[in-house]
């Protein structure tokens, strides 16, 4: 296992800067298991999920606008990508606070879960900001091989992911 490190310089918050705490991973490297909470609070274990493309949306919280226009664009692209795809998006949000959300927004092809609890996938793939505790904003893209094929560290965790390129690197990871 990596030695957890602290990473400076990636990230901003409205222009402040944002430390980084967890263990950082590569394109390459065989996607970190982590267990998280779905809207029920039932653990959900990443490597006993199907195989699949999945794309690892990690939001600082789905109660602010841009990780609600986030989600919901992700909700929408699903819609288009077909059954060997699934988008999971991961706060740290309550997942009663999720399960709300997703029911005001009609959300329902996006998997929400919460990484309140043990703060595992944070931890495991270095998105949670040392200031606030909360995820930075990051997209993954995991092939059916369980091997990291694209990050995407959004350097303004106030700002929207390039969508254009991870639509792009899931068909890539649908060809592998």
């Amino acid at each position: 296992m990596k030695a957890m490190t602290e990473r400076t310089g990636l990230v901003t918050l409205k222009g402040a800067p944002r430390t980084l705490i967890g263990n950082a991973v590569t394109v390459g490297d065989q996607a970190p298991d982590f267990t998280v909470l779905d809207n029920t609070f039932k653990p959900v274990r990443f490597s006993e999920l199907p195989g699949k493309v999945y794309v690892i949306s990690a939001v600082p919280s789905l109660d602010t606008s841009v990780c609600d226009a986030e989600t919901r664009r992700f909700n929408q692209e699903a819609a288009k990508l077909g059954d060997d795809v699934a988008i999971l998006t991961i706060s740290m949000d309550l997942p009663y606070a999720q399960k709300r959300w997703c029911g005001a927004t009609g959300v329902d092809r996006v998997t929400t879960l919460s990484d309140f609890k043990d703060r595992e996938f944070g931890q495991a793939y270095g998105v949670i900001t040392q200031e606030s505790g909360l995820l930075a904003r990051a997209v993954f893209v995991v092939d059916k091989t369980g091997r990291i094929s694209y990050i995407q560290l959004v350097p303004e965790i106030a700002a929207e992911p390039d969508y254009n390129a991870v639509l792009q690197a899931v068909e890539a990871a649908r060809q592998k």
